[in-house]
């Protein structure tokens, strides 16, 4: 597994902004988007492309398109999907996918409930989507459930991602015969006793959302 973080001053900006308790949902939407197109560009570096003979208005020419088959974006629902609008306008032509998983609070475990993909995903690029790479079990059981139906790339795109996570992550998917990259914004101190990233920026689903009453 490869881990990259992103160090640029634009993105240390926007994550800043996010972190701090005083910005309201809107804009922390909103900066949730600015900053995954800054991130999806990093992570979409190795998306896989074909020659594509062209003529320009003054000569003809060999560029490049996206391969077959397309690109596949899976937003872990439900705070992927504040980040799904932010890799679209990089990513149009890719595909989406939805996963559903929930993270039990006691044991720390993450479970699916909902799922909509592809049942054959042989040969496919994915780019799975989830804010906060804290415990690593949500990213690991996305990622094995991709590969069990045949993806064979996977680049995790996170916001922040704690050290803690990563090692597990990468503990997790330990023997997989596929290549994963998580790319993210941060790389925080810790977790705290609740599985929260420190210093991180909280929940980011009630951030993006609002806390469900």
């Amino acid at each position: 597994m490869r881990t990259h973080v992103v160090d640029h001053p634009l993105v240390a900006h926007k994550l800043t902004v996010l972190r701090d308790e005083r910005t309201d949902s809107p804009t922390f939407r909103n900066l949730t988007d600015e900053l995954v197109t800054l991130l999806a560009y990093e992570a979409t570096r190795d998306v896989r492309v074909v020659p594509d003979d062209i003529v320009t208005p003054v000569a003809p020419m060999t560029g490049v398109t996206l391969a077959t088959p397309k690109p596949l974006v899976v937003p872990i629902l439900r705070a992927g999907l504040g980040m799904l609008d932010g890799m679209m306008r990089l990513l149009p032509t890719a595909e989406v996918g939805f996963l559903g998983m929930v993270r039990n609070e006691e044991t720390l475990e993450a479970a699916t409930y909902a799922e909509r993909l592809p049942e054959d995903l042989s040969g496919r690029q994915c780019y799975v989507l989830d804010p906060m790479l804290a415990t690593g079990g949500t990213l690991a059981a996305a990622i094995r459930f991709l590969t069990d139906r045949g993806a064979d790339d996977i680049t995790c795109i996170c916001l922040l991602a704690a050290p803690e996570g990563c090692d597990n992550l990468e503990r997790a998917l330990e023997g997989l015969p596929v290549p994963v990259t998580v790319v993210t914004a941060a790389l925080d101190e810790r977790l705290n006793e609740k599985g929260y990233i420190v210093p991180g920026l909280g929940d980011a689903g009630d951030r993006l959302y609002g806390i469900a009453g």
